[in-house]
């Protein structure tokens, strides 16, 4: 049971909810092996490397191609989100991104997309001036007035087990212990404050208005020949 894990803060309350799991031990043991970047797993999902794991929008738009399934289980904001920015006096996309690419082009903006954590230190940095970026999903829901999904659980194996993890996930109200807190916030060089404040930021279920900006994304992302990742 190969679950690709994304190494970005924003899964610390389903990394907590995972070790309560009752799981099997060495579906827990790879949960803690096979971690990178969005981008990263992408291609490791494609390719059948791992079986399960919070995988972009843009590539879950590939479920039925791909006979995988997708959970209402994702990385989803209703407003600003910090960890998605367009940094203005710049232009490139972001290696470990695929979805934010895409929504950069979907959003018609100029600039050099930045995710993840990388991005959260950058917004936070006391010499960073709001004027010098562009928070992305801030600029989704202003103009489409609908949250952003930039991840969603999908599964190609083991797919009633992930069934389940997800609806448990979804009605969860997981309180993350000080201790974890400590141990990413040294990782991450990000304050224990801030990281409470940002994960306040994100929610988990996709619900019914949640879906309809989802599949609006994947609409605009077609008309422009936006591509998703794929194995050739």
């Amino acid at each position: 049971m190969r679950f690709g894990k994304i190494d970005y803060l924003n899964l610390l309350p389903f990394e907590v909810f995972m070790r309560k799991y009752p799981a099997p031990s060495y579906c827990k043991l790879f949960y803690n092996k096979k971690k990178s970047y969005p981008a990263k797993l992408n291609i490791e999902f494609l390719f059948n490397r791992i079986d399960a794991g919070f995988i972009s929008s843009i590539t879950a738009m590939r479920a039925q191609n791909e006979r995988f399934r997708v959970f209402d289980v994702g990385i989803c904001a209703k407003k600003e989100v910090k960890s998605v920015i367009c940094i203005k006096d710049d232009l490139g996309n972001d290696y470990q991104s695929a979805t934010s690419n895409a929504l950069l082009k979907v959003l018609g903006l100029q600039g050099r997309v930045l995710i993840g954590d990388r991005a959260l230190r950058y917004v936070l940095d006391s010499s960073t001036n709001k004027q010098d970026y562009i928070d992305m999903c801030l600029f989704w829901v202003e103009k489409e007035r609908i949250p952003f999904v930039f991840g969603r659980l999908c599964a190609r194996k083991h797919k009633e087990f992930f069934c389940k993890v997800a609806l448990l996930f979804a009605k969860s109200h997981v309180k993350i212990p000080h201790y974890i807190i400590d141990e990413y916030s040294k990782k991450s060089g990000v304050s224990k404050e801030d990281i409470l404040e940002y994960l306040n930021l994100l929610t988990y279920k996709i619900d019914k208005k949640t879906k309809i900006g989802l599949y609006r994304f994947y609409r605009k992302a077609r008309i422009l020949g936006v591509k998703s990742p794929k194995r050739f």
